[in-house]
């Protein structure tokens, strides 16, 4: 049976052991029966093929090979369409509760019905959120320009929903549940991609539907969420491009007379790898990030830096004798053009209604207080939002001013203080001994799945430094790329939420420490450095050990979720029932 442990079959850039191609010798005695070590083949080092489930399964459940083909086939969409509709309707259940503007929605809900109705934001009077939630066909959008210090693709995002289900609870939180549903499928193909095998790949989405943070965040107008989608569709599409320049450079590769794929030096280094779409792709997604975001920002030069090395591996895997002049000369320009200017183009064409409304706050800065100086030759709208994104950059850096809820980057990993969006105490609780019950929506990750990927991040780091494995690589990547930057305003006012935009990466990471513990099939390369040989007692042993405390550990993050689910949702439980789950004194 084939293993569906992300060691198994998958070819490696450096540092793994890839067998070694047969010599000239053993081509030769090929003809008469000679067997040249088992190895994987340069071919699959450069597009390593997905797992497969063994012939051995299919027969043990009744199945025959022809419609087991089918259903493999039917598994690499439908394993991840199944988890994505558990997903969307856990986030669409009862959207519209609690029936009122949660933390910062009182912000984004108002700003996005402005942009929708108007282009640009409002300032808006300060008792106006009795009069949406009470009756928001009596709100009429204030027409003097608003100070808001986020881009406007989030508010554009909440508008939608907005649009089409008006201003309700329900109507701004719809496309952030829509965006947080497409995730979970997203991050099963992802994981698929990632790690060759469907199996895995539907682990991973699952493990990030039944994550409390990204749940919580889900069904929230917030813009965080938002932000989290496009990065991981960046990462996504710059996974499909790295598939797709190997598989390029596979094609131009020599093959000998035995059909064998033969690296070779001048075609590694020299071939152009031309038009890359996916790339392109990305660099539109982070050009989204980051007109949510500024933090979009980070995760772009991130994943710059993360695309740039799997070119060098690449080359060199195809043969180059001087990857990073290759690389300099053939790939870094092309991909430097199909990602920043693309980026920095999308957040421009953002704005527009800020540029072609001319009411937005700022919007005739040029014509006034910033008339004059060196850079005239720049149109008014350009210089106008240049001074607004620079007072902007003001007000993010100098935010200190203390909240309840604000928290250190240090102890985002170990949900150390959690937000809450929504308090409520309701008196004549029958089910109480205080009489008593509380309803809460507490912004905070699945404890269980937060401190096991705290250990698996530490495995994650032991397979690229020790083992030059790039997909722990990418993994550590974007957890960095949205983490550490944090790091560099200990000062400012920041929340644990934050962490949403790295929570795929986090459940990456803990699906390729489960795909350890589950253990590599036998007979294959990796497993023969294990001892797990075909009929090899210990072996099966050591699958079986594996596989039972894999399923503990989703098992108990799934129950952990469902326990907590009452302070993810707003349900009113008992005073005593909700003490119950602040395990930690932080958590209140």
């Amino acid at each position: 049976m084939t293993s569906t442990a992300p060691e198994a079959r998958q070819g490696q850039d450096a540092g793994e052991p890839h067998g070694e191609e047969p010599a000239s010798w053993q081509q030769r005695l090929r003809r008469f029966g000679h067997a040249p070590r088992p190895g994987t083949g340069l071919r699959e080092r450069l597009v390593p093929p997905y797992t497969r489930p063994g012939a051995q399964l299919w027969a043990v459940l009744g199945i025959s090979p022809p419609l087991a083909g089918r259903l493999v086939r039917w598994s690499a969409w439908g394993g991840p369409l199944l988890v994505a509709l558990v997903a969307g309707v856990l986030r669409f259940w009862k959207l519209g509760s609690p029936h009122a503007l949660i933390f910062d929605e009182t912000y984004y809900a108002k700003d996005s019905w402005a942009l929708i109705n108007q282009g640009y934001e409002g300032d808006w009077p300060k008792d106006i959120d009795k009069l949406i939630l009470a009756d928001p066909s009596k709100v009429h959008v204030p027409v003097d320009p608003g100070y808001v210090v986020h881009p406007p693709v989030g508010k554009w995002v909440i508008g939608l929903g907005e649009h089409f289900f008006g201003l309700t609870p329900f109507g701004w939180r719809f496309m952030v549940a829509v965006l947080g549903t497409l995730s979970v499928l997203m991050l099963c193909r992802i994981g698929r991609r990632l790690f060759r095998s469907t199996f895995l790949g539907c682990l991973a989405g699952t493990l990030l539907a039944v994550d409390g943070l990204h749940f919580v965040m889900s069904r929230t107008a917030l813009l965080d969420l938002v932000l989290m989608f496009f990065v991981l569709a960046a990462f996504g599409a710059l996974l499909i491009d790295r598939d797709w320049a190997r598989r390029r450079l596979a094609a131009a590769l020599p093959v000998d007379e035995e059909g064998v794929l033969r690296p070779d030096a001048e075609v590694a280094e020299r071939l152009r790898l031309g038009w890359r779409p996916w790339r392109i792709t990305a660099g539109l997604m982070l050009g989204l990030a980051f007109a949510t975001k500024w933090n979009g920002l980070y995760i772009m030069v991130g994943f710059g830096l993360m695309t740039v090395l799997w070119d060098v591996g690449a080359r060199r895997t195809a043969g180059a004798i001087r990857p990073y002049p290759a690389v300099l000369k053939r790939d870094l320009l092309p991909a430097f053009v199909s990602t920043v200017p693309v980026a920095i183009a999308t957040y421009l064409v953002s704005w527009t209604g800020w540029i072609v409304t001319g009411k937005g706050y700022y919007r005739d800065w040029a014509q006034t207080d910033g008339r004059g100086g060196s850079w005239t030759w720049l149109p008014d709208w350009l210089r106008s939002l240049w001074h607004y994104e620079y007072q902007v950059y003001e007000f993010h850096v100098n935010l200190t001013s203390g909240h309840t809820y604000q928290s250190n980057p240090w102890s985002w990993i170990v949900l150390g203080r959690p937000v809450s969006y929504f308090w409520e105490e309701q008196s004549g609780c029958a089910a109480s001994e205080t009489g008593k019950c509380s309803r809460e929506v507490l912004a905070i990750g699945t404890p269980l799945l937060w401190w096991a990927a705290c250990f698996a991040l530490v495995y994650v780091l032991w397979r690229w430094f020790f083992r030059r494995d790039w997909r722990a690589g990418a993994i550590a990547c974007g957890v960095a790329a949205g983490w550490l930057p944090w790091f560099l305003y200990q000062e400012r006012t920041i929340f644990l939420f934050y962490a949403v935009v790295f929570v795929p990466f986090l459940c990456l990471a803990v699906t390729m420490m489960i795909g350890a513990m589950l253990g590599p099939a036998a007979g294959t390369g990796p497993e023969r450095e294990l001892g797990l040989m075909t009929g090899d007692p210990s072996g099966e042993r050591r699958r079986t050990l594996g596989a039972i405390a894999a399923g503990v550990l989703v098992l108990l993050i799934i129950w952990n979720f469902i326990y907590f689910w009452p302070i993810y949702t707003g349900t009113p439980i008992p005073d005593g029932s909700w003490r119950d789950r602040m395990w930690l004194d932080t958590w209140i």
